[in-house]
């Protein structure tokens, strides 16, 4: 009989599991996946099955994003291609808060409207935002903590609440009320942050005069205060210049926050937008969107923001579908984004990661399979490992691969040419998004930036090493960081070492007087 060919033997069930016929791969199943192709953002294929993949927040827990890789590895250009196909499919608008001033151009070239705050433009720390009063103040004191640290000193809060009040009632508002108009019925001016200053000031005169101990802690506070004050640093404490409703309602929109002087500024350019932004979305109810969403706020490694359990954004992504926009936060550290925002976060994005700290910071948060680690750690550029929260958790695979992000951005290379040092491999060639990122990294400022992509760009995307070495001396990078550039882009040491020297005698042979310093 055939059946004495057959052994019958006890198997358990985890090693049925291991056996590829009985496992579906690792992958949601195509109907989560595809869903309506008419009501989605495509992204790309999955690795498993090759099935398309579009971004859909009805299946998940919130409509919030964060995106994470090294740079080069693709994050930019997923933001850029996800926006792009967000306004053709939901009439989406997009307003990218740009830390370092890295979006402006392609907003430019995209048709999207540039508002530079520090560059003309204020944005009063005071203003309203459709909210009351009271509900501001507090905003306004959980974001000076933030950063400068005056909720650890209990009087130093309760003056600064008591000034912002105060501030407020002179301005004849009034503070349990959102209807704010004048005695003919026109629409009071809010106080500034001077304002503030002002009656601080003004209350340490008289502490002083009655020898109140309260006086030092009143200095210590205008002290704090007046990092945003002082002329030439006043850009939140002037008449705002910038409307809210031109900002979110405008299509695509860059905030771009590099023209403020420091880390501290831009944090508080972007806390400020997002809280107004959160409010307006709450009073005009976006909700009622039927899961399409109308607004994108992306934040490009805003580390001082992204961190702090505290932040609004930590809040925004735990509160989910609250708000009725989506927040899409990306880093190339995930140890600069809080754990709680990749513990609640709909969707997670995940390109090459390199470092292993990193890895374990991402897996503790997510929960991926050793198989998904060992992935990301191989990944090329635009591969990307997704991880999802499902309505229903448990029920589908949460991380799964995709072949590769399919963008819509068409990607350009800078050419550097070495053959000026007789170097046979005649040059190497950079993306134009990873060099300027990766010098803004070695420390130029977005303006310098730009400057040596507009030598670039004047030249068909083509700079020899020699002249490229120049423009970077006269714009103050220093040697060191110069030569860990070229390095990193495979150049070897000898033919750094020949395009520094020809880089000298080329500048002394035009000017004598000139000295490249080439620190």
């Amino acid at each position: 009989m055939v059946f004495d060919r057959f052994v019958f033997k006890e198997v358990h069930n985890s090693d049925i599991g291991a056996r590829n016929p009985l496992n579906y791969p690792p992958q949601p199943p195509p109907e989560i996946l595809f869903g309506d192709p008419t009501d989605g953002i495509y992204i790309g294929r999955t690795d498993a099955l090759n099935t398309p993949f579009y971004w859909n927040p009805k299946e998940l827990t919130n409509p919030h994003i964060v995106i994470v890789g090294i740079t080069g590895s693709g994050k930019s250009y997923t933001i850029k291609s996800f926006l792009i196909r967000a306004s053709i499919v939901w009439e989406a608008n997009a307003i990218i808060i740009d830390w370092a001033g890295e979006y402006k151009e392609w907003v430019t070239q995209s048709k999207g409207k540039v508002i530079a705050l520090g560059k003309g433009n204020y944005l009063n720390l005071l203003d309203l935002g459709g909210m009351k009063p009271y509900a501001r103040i507090q905003q306004i004191v959980e974001t000076l903590d933030l950063l400068t640290g005056v909720g650890r000193f209990p009087d130093q809060k309760r003056l600064l609440e008591w000034a912002l009040e105060k501030a407020y009632l002179e301005a004849g508002f009034k503070l349990d009320s959102t209807q704010q108009f004048d005695e003919l019925g026109r629409p009071l001016e809010p106080p500034t942050l001077k304002d503030v200053v002002r009656i601080l000031e003004e209350k340490k005169e008289l502490e002083v005069q009655a020898r109140s101990f309260i006086a030092q802690e009143i200095e210590n506070l205008i002290y704090k205060l007046k990092q945003f004050t002082r002329p030439g640093d006043d850009f939140f404490a002037n008449k705002s210049t910038i409307s809210l409703d031109e900002l979110i309602s405008s299509g695509l929109v860059d905030l771009d926050l590099s023209g403020l002087p420091n880390e501290t500024m831009r944090a508080l350019g972007a806390l400020t937008v997002i809280q107004f932004i959160k409010e307006k979305m709450r009073t005009e109810d976006f909700r009622k969107t039927q899961g399409k969403i109308r607004l994108f706020v992306v934040i490009d490694e805003a580390w001082k923001i992204s961190k702090d359990e505290n932040s609004d954004i930590v809040m925004i992504v735990r509160e989910g579908r609250k708000y009725g926009f989506s927040l899409i936060v990306a880093s190339q550290n995930p140890t600069d984004i809080a754990e709680a925002i990749f513990s609640n976060a709909g969707t997670v994005f995940i390109l090459k990661i390199k470092f292993e700290n990193y890895l374990n910071y991402l897996q503790g948060s997510l929960r991926f399979s050793d198989y998904v680690r060992e992935r990301i750690l191989g990944f090329g550029v635009g591969q990307a490992a997704v991880n999802m929260a499902f309505h229903t958790p448990g029920k589908y695979v949460q991380t799964f691969i995709l072949e590769r992000i399919e963008g819509e951005e068409p990607l350009r290379d800078y050419f550097i040419m070495l053959n000026v040092v007789g170097d046979p491999m005649g040059s190497v060639s950079i993306r134009r998004d990873i060099f300027r990122a990766r010098l803004r990294e070695l420390g130029l400022s977005a303006e310098k930036v730009d400057k040596l992509s507009t030598l670039f760009d004047k030249n068909s995307n083509h700079l020899d090493i020699v002249t490229l070495i120049i423009e970077m001396d006269r714009l103050g990078m220093e040697r060191k960081k110069m030569v860990e550039f070229f390095k990193e882009l495979g150049i070897d040491d000898q033919t750094i070492i020949k395009a520094l020297a020809r880089a000298q005698a080329q500048v002394k042979g035009v000017d004598k007087s000139a000295e490249l310093k080439l620190r």
